[in-house]
């Protein structure tokens, strides 16, 4: 199922929309409507005027996230850092990046950037208000305008709590690994981020605020996955694909049924193989196999249900980058091939047990 949309892109960068943003989008357009100025728009006497306030403000809201997405986005770039898409959801938004550079100060800088757009638009929203609100005390306008530089303000600060997946943990991990080992800094961070997150829900389970027991699960979901997949890029660093990848590859004929492809499967515990006829036609998994019907895989080829798009790594990769590829087109293994030639296999499996491994 697709989860989102893309709308265009900035930068060279794919924006996207997730389902999620599109229904809270009316629930903000709602909050800003019926709020009393000069938060909201409820004292307007028109009904169409005060909705349309509601959702302008709604959209310009998401449009500074945006803003401060692509603050992250443009250091980062700045820096060699490939952006993959930024994404538009419940909580805001996010950038996706091939790495996070593991150089404090360029992840300090990073980190910095979005926080610092936030701010910078806030205060200038702010300054506009106090021009407009001579003039214009009472139109919506310069309630939209006052609205949009005190979110600004708070999306920056909330930003720079130092826990993650906020910015401020990243800064505060950027500014302990000056002093220690990464992965250690990493550890750190996320115990503050972990222990602060506790804090949070503590606190909104004694003020009865689903609101911000929700974020507190949220930032304390996000510091674990933070500390997770910090984990394996330093456990896998160094490693290639040559050194974790299975050389005797079992292969299979499309010519093969279903049904004794099953067998296979079942007897050799592998649950994908490439087809090969003479040349490499393509690669079969078990996800193949079970869109098969029982009662016709005896009579149906692998070759009629083999993918023929090859995915391959090089022996010299970097076996994360591997891990990456698989993650990003949720599949199970890649071929590994040098000079045209079939020379491997990389699995999830490998990769898993390597991680383990490294870690004794």
């Amino acid at each position: 199922m697709k989860t989102s949309i893309q709308i265009g892109k900035i930068m060279g960068i794919p924006i996207k929309l997730h389902i999620t943003f599109l229904l809270i989008l009316p629930v903000f357009a709602l909050v800003f409507a019926s709020s009393p100025a000069p938060y909201g728009f409820v004292e307007v006497e028109s009904t169409i005027v005060r909705y349309a306030f509601g959702t302008l403000a709604a959209v310009a809201l998401f449009a500074c996230v945006l803003l401060h997405e692509l603050g992250h986005s443009y250091v980062a770039m700045k820096y060699g850092t490939k952006i993959r898409s930024i994404t538009l959801l419940l909580f805001g938004g996010v950038a996706s990046m091939e790495e996070v550079p593991r150089d404090p100060k360029i992840e300090l800088k990073m980190a910095m950037s979005g926080p610092g757009v936030s701010f910078a638009l806030g205060v200038a929203f702010l300054l506009i208000y106090l021009l407009l609100k001579p003039i214009w005390a009472e139109s919506p306008v310069t309630q939209l305008v006052f609205v949009l530089g005190l979110l600004n303000v708070i999306l920056c600060g909330f930003n720079l709590i130092p826990a993650f997946p906020m910015d401020g943990g990243r800064i505060l991990r950027a500014y302990l690994a000056r002093q220690m080992p990464y992965m250690e800094a990493t550890r750190k961070a996320v115990y503050i981020g972990k222990t602060f997150a506790f804090a949070m829900g503590v606190f909104g389970f004694l003020i009865l605020s689903p609101i911000l027991i929700l974020i507190a699960f949220f930032v304390y979901i996000g510091a674990s996955e933070e500390e997770k997949t910090t984990e394996i890029t330093v456990t896998l660093e160094g490693v290639k694909v040559r050194d974790i990848m299975t050389k005797n590859v079992i292969s299979v004929p499309p010519t093969m049924t279903v049904s004794e492809l099953a067998e296979l499967m079942f007897m050799e515990k592998h649950m994908g193989y490439p087809v090969v006829d003479g040349r490499l036609r393509g690669v079969v998994t078990f996800s193949d196999v079970r869109q098969v019907p029982i009662e016709q895989r005896g009579k149906t080829l692998v070759g009629d249900v083999m993918t023929k798009k090859i995915i391959s790594v090089a022996p010299d990769d970097d076996a994360i980058n591997a891990l990456k590829m698989m993650s990003q087109r949720n599949i199970g293994r890649v071929l590994v091939m040098e000079d045209g030639a079939m020379v491997g296999i990389v699995s999830r499996t490998d990769l898993i047990r390597s991680i383990q491994l490294l870690r004794e």
